[in-house]
């Protein structure tokens, strides 16, 4: 019996330890217990940013300094569209060269060509947004008459902010896939189940990097504003009249009776085609039959001449 008793005590000193080790496991990781418990390793990356809280927006996170684009908490994306006409296209190239550099921009694309042995040009630049007004002014200055002038807005303001939190959430997420994936290696060691976490982790972080992408795109072209300008010399946008001359009006009326004349002739083919020899076809059958009938009683009236000839000798010899 004494025997009995020396062996129950230390088993139920085993028990008392272990649920002694288990409660401070509990105590000291109780998140990572219950991730690796009820949140399954093949659970999509979907759920798990759907039952996170979505971060609060900070007020005036974009009037800070480091975005100098925004207008009242705004984020708008300027573009200007110009075509003007000017005495000499490549010195105008330079001089607008010249205005992108003194308003903190820079020439994306440049292109020229001859037409008519004269110089033509178009070109796009980039200046500071808050400067977007300026360039436009000196635009016109350069230009002897503008001949298309465009400006449109974009405001990516809400786009912007739906990308902000949408990054806060998926780098959350992200780092809950790396605790979870510490603890599957701590806990389990699966290869599969380290595979599953480490397959999500990557999707997260591919999509972080798309987000952070797009508004470093938003951001860039929202700090500067696009314009297009295309450069017409003033020789070739004079009309070319000599002595009252119009070449113009003179082709104009050219290929408005050439037109006239084109539809007079189908016109004409169309009626004789379908009108006139449906006519003449039924005119001609009832000719055709009364020709018919003509030379038939002609044939009939020369082989009876003959026979009237023949019969009358013969009643005289008698």
């Amino acid at each position: 019996m004494l025997n009995n008793k020396e062996h129950l005590i230390p088993v139920a000193l085993l028990a008392a330890a272990s649920l002694l080790l288990s409660a401070c496991g509990a105590s000291r990781a109780p998140q990572e217990f219950e991730v690796v418990k009820e949140v399954p390793v093949e659970r999509s990356v979907v759920e798990l940013v759907d039952v996170m809280p979505a971060p609060a927006v900070t007020e005036g996170v974009m009037a800070g300094t480091d975005y100098p684009w925004y207008s009242e908490q705004r984020m708008i994306i300027w573009t200007g569209d110009v075509a003007m006409v000017v005495e000499d296209a490549g010195e105008s190239l330079e001089e607008i060269e010249t205005i992108a550099r003194d308003l903190g921009g820079y020439v994306v694309d440049s292109s020229s060509w001859y037409q008519d042995e004269v110089l033509r040009a178009r070109l796009t630049i980039r200046v500071a947004a808050g400067e977007f007004d300026a360039a436009m002014s000196r635009l016109k200055e350069l230009a002897i008459k503008v001949e298309r002038r465009n400006v449109s807005t974009q405001d990516v303001t809400e786009e912007y902010t739906d990308l902000d939190s949408r990054l806060r959430n998926l780098e959350a997420t992200e780092t809950e896939l790396l605790e979870l994936l510490t603890a599957v290696r701590q806990r389990t060691g699966k290869a599969e189940d380290v595979l599953a976490v480490h397959r999500e982790l990557s999707s997260i972080r591919g999509q972080i990097e798309q987000v952070k992408g797009r508004m470093q795109y938003l951001s860039k072209m929202a700090a500067m504003a696009t314009i297009n300008i295309e450069l017409v010399p003033d020789v070739l946008a004079r009309p070319i009249i000599v002595a009252g001359w119009r070449p113009s009006g003179t082709l104009a009326n050219a290929l408005r009776s050439l037109v006239r004349t084109l539809q007079w002739v189908a016109d004409a083919a169309i009626w004789t085609v379908f009108y006139l020899l449906p006519v003449l076809l039924v005119a001609a059958i009832p000719l055709l039959v009364l020709r018919l009938a003509w030379r038939r009683w002609k044939k009939r009236g020369e082989e009876v001449a003959p026979e009237a000839g023949d019969s009358t000798p013969s009643e005289g010899g008698s």
